[in-house]
């Protein structure tokens, strides 16, 4: 992640750790994959009690762009900042591959370049990546345009088969899928690279011109 946003869209990226304050020069975060706390008792939920997860809940109120990827994700619902869970795939097993996901709302800051019901070659690589949310969740996301991406195929049994979550205003994005594992063309199966345009539309989001 840090390489994508440093060295393919040039961006003046800090790497903070999970008990330092957040800088304060700052125009959005990015919460990355991997296995925080080596996903002991459920994947993000040690993280989401980090010192640092205070300061990015209060950025998240006034507004901030903040994007959750894989672990990411796993660390925003489960520190509340997104509703639902994610629970362990059916197969239980790591699942590793290409698939594409469906943009169902252009409207945040990491989608706001890319068209309605666009489909997007993607990795996914995860464990605990099914997304989960009762009937009344699930109302409420369809009602508020919170569902950001879909897949386009049935991965892992997740709800809806959603991909991709934001919160009511907008601003704070999770999803499963690896948008930064997508980013460079010479990675991309067809040579193709439209999950860059999630970076692209942050850029955008920021007046930064590519």
């Amino acid at each position: 992640m840090h390489h994508v946003l440093t060295d393919v869209f040039k961006l003046d990226s800090q790497l903070v750790w999970h008990t330092d304050d957040m800088p304060s020069n700052i125009d959005a975060i990015v919460l990355p994959g991997g296995f925080s706390y080596g996903d002991r008792l459920r994947a993000g939920v040690i993280a989401a009690h980090s010192p640092i997860i205070a300061q990015v809940k209060k950025m998240a109120e006034k507004g901030m762009p903040i994007l959750g990827v894989c672990n990411g994700f796993q660390i925003l619902t489960e520190s509340g900042l997104l509703p639902g869970a994610l629970l362990r795939n059916p197969s239980l097993s790591y699942m590793c591959k290409w698939t594409e996901i469906i943009v169902k709302n252009n409207k945040t800051p990491f989608t706001n370049k890319f068209k309605l019901n666009q489909r997007i070659p993607i990795a996914i690589a995860n464990g605990e990546g099914r997304y989960y949310a009762d009937k009344d969740t699930l109302r409420l996301l369809q009602r508020n345009n919170q569902i950001v991406f879909t897949y386009g195929e049935d991965v892992n049994g997740a709800t809806m088969k959603i991909a991709g979550i934001c919160n009511k205003e907008g601003n704070v994005v999770g999803m499963m899928p690896h948008p930064e594992r997508s980013a460079e063309q010479i990675l991309n199966p067809g040579n193709a690279k439209p999950a860059s345009m999630i970076f692209e539309s942050l850029l955008n989001t920021l007046g930064v011109t590519v």
